[in-house]
């Protein structure tokens, strides 16, 4: 027997405006939310919902509705979610019409997007419960499975996510750590007591995420029939198959008239003509099969690039400039204590922003350009250091109009900065 595992990550960021040095001290409008582009906020979010959510979820709630054992699960970003919830509720019903048939799991991450992890772990917290406090509130649900930021994952990782109470972890099936073995089986994180960690099988969720519609592939064109045919093939040979992948697959990488929305509609039909295949949730694979070894990862790994690690983010120095003076201004914007300036600055610790200062063109330029509103990284860097510039002058205002207020203790900062350097881990890349 197999079980298909589907899990789909819904993530949009708050996208920084073209942020000039003349701005710095007159506008604290940082994200495009209002502006005259074809990038800004609210444009790519009612594109991405025509192209891909909206007709995208009809989908799935007509297979949910026609098969019983179909079962899917969501990881959601609390930025889409705050997007979705101002711009665009009526996309936020459907997804919650999903949740609601009661064969739909939500994931945790962090509430930002966010490489925090890598960086403060007081503040890796701070945005998981946040992450956990918004997805009881749209869905009431209270995930037991955690997804880290663009699948960031390592020993250290595991460690942190069990002792948060999580019962399961996803990651990307590495080739260099899983070596000769398969990554349709659980395993059990290095060091981990009680963690499960699901690996992604990146070569069949490659094929309809990246290969679908790309005709000089080999399997061109690949129908439901033939995938089904692939899954079956993995009986006998493993327990899960975990097909990960952004849910802007359907319909926004890969187009309408590609037929990606026929081949989604036909697949669970297809698989589930074998009587050993089935449908389950991340905390059903957990609950259903013992891990069959450990998978050690002592250095980061990530499901980004051909090199699957943090090269995407972290790979020149002015994505490393960028990150460490986010950080760095930390402690400052934290005892200001305020809401508004404190949400910004977590939102600049959004993962996608360092992504577009990525200077790796050659064999990745194009994923790297996906909805990017800079016509190039160095474009992408100076806005952000410029917003930073002007966020660390109102954070400077603010602290001294609240010097004589004392800041209440909060356990989840103790440690976090310590007079304005960065709190972080070693970090490899």
């Amino acid at each position: 027997m197999v079980s298909i595992c589907f899990y789909f990550q819904v993530h949009q960021p708050f996208r920084i405006r073209k942020y000039s040095i003349f701005d710095i001290g007159n506008r604290s409008d940082y994200f495009s939310d209002q502006s005259q582009t074809s990038l800004n906020n609210v444009h790519v979010l009612n594109k991405v919902a025509q192209k891909c959510y909206l007709p995208a979820n009809a989908v799935l709630l007509e297979l949910l509705n026609t098969y019983p054992e179909f079962k899917i699960s969501f990881s959601f970003s609390g930025v889409l979610l705050e997007q979705l919830e101002k711009y665009a509720p009526e996309v936020l019903a459907s997804f919650q019409a999903l949740v609601n048939t009661g064969r739909v799991e939500i994931l945790d991450e962090t509430y930002y997007h966010s490489l925090s992890f890598l960086y403060s772990k007081g503040e890796f917290r701070e945005q998981v419960l946040q992450h956990r406090a918004i997805i009881q509130r749209l869905f009431g649900q209270t995930p037991k499975v955690f997804r880290n930021t663009e699948l960031i994952y390592s020993n250290a990782v595991a460690q942190e996510i069990e002792a948060l109470g999580y019962k399961g972890i996803i990651a990307e099936g590495a080739d260099f750590i899983l070596g000769w073995r398969s990554p349709n089986f659980l395993y059990r994180p290095a060091q981990a007591k009680k963690l499960k960690v699901l690996l992604k099988n990146y070569r069949l969720s490659d094929d309809i995420a990246f290969r679908f519609s790309e005709r000089s592939w080999k399997e061109w064109p690949l129908t439901a029939p033939k995938y089904a045919q692939w899954v079956h093939a993995v009986n006998g040979n493993g327990n899960v198959i975990n097909l990960f992948m952004d849910y802007e697959t359907f319909g926004e990488h890969q187009w309408s008239e590609t037929g990606i929305f026929d081949f989604l509609r036909h697949l669970p039909g297809e698989i589930l003509k074998n009587p050993d295949n089935n449908f389950k949730t991340p905390s059903e694979v957990i609950d259903s099969y013992e891990p069959l070894g450990e998978f050690n990862a002592p250095n980061y790994i990530s499901w980004a690039d051909v090199e699957r690690d943090l090269s995407a983010w972290l790979g020149n120095d002015m994505q490393h400039a960028a990150i460490n003076r986010v950080y760095a201004l930390g402690h400052k914007v934290l005892q200001t204590k305020n809401a508004a300036l404190i949400d910004a600055w977590r939102k600049l610790q959004t993962s996608d922003h360092f992504y577009y200062m990525c200077t790796k063109w050659f064999s990745d330029g194009d994923v790297h350009k996906y909805f990017n509103p800079y016509n190039s990284p160095y474009d992408a860097f100076i806005s952000f250091m410029n917003v930073l510039h002007d966020l660390e002058m109102r954070a400077d205002t603010l602290s001294r109009e609240n010097e004589h207020e004392i800041i209440p203790y909060n356990p989840l900062k103790e440690n976090i900065y310590k007079s304005g350097d960065v709190f972080r881990d070693e970090v490899t890349s």
